[in-house]
């Protein structure tokens, strides 16, 4: 199924910003969400084809937020791809095991990221 859709969830107005500039240049349809909560809240309700998830979030965190979709039914299917500031090897196992398809590191490279999500799609 190619990927048409993503939510970004980033809790940084300025990496949302960024992302959406990235995405929407590329011809993907993007929303936002601020936190792991909304984030979650807003992939049952929209169903996006992909969501781009931050880690260092207040409340909610990414590893946690990706766990959740991961585990619902509605979205287990949903493909993940962590997009943090966080680049130790055992973040990205450990963002790997909570379900995410793919991890990028913050400040993202734009045809890394395009190149990972045409993979997926």
């Amino acid at each position: 199924m190619p990927i048409k859709t993503i939510l970004i969830v980033d809790d940084s107005p300025t990496e949302r910003h960024i992302l959406t500039e990235l995405l929407t240049g590329a011809g993907y349809v993007t929303s936002t969400a601020e936190s792991g909560d909304e984030g979650v809240e807003r992939a049952k309700q929209l169903m996006p084809d992909l969501v781009v998830m931050d880690v260092v979030m207040p409340g909610t965190n990414g590893y946690q937020a990706t766990r959740a979709l991961s585990k619902d039914d509605a979205t287990k299917d949903i493909p993940v791809i962590m997009c943090t500031t966080k680049n130790q090897e055992t973040d990205k196992i450990w963002g790997m095991r909570q379900g995410a398809k793919d991890y990028v590191t913050k400040p993202v490279d734009g045809p890394t990221l395009l190149a990972k999500i045409a993979a997926l799609g």
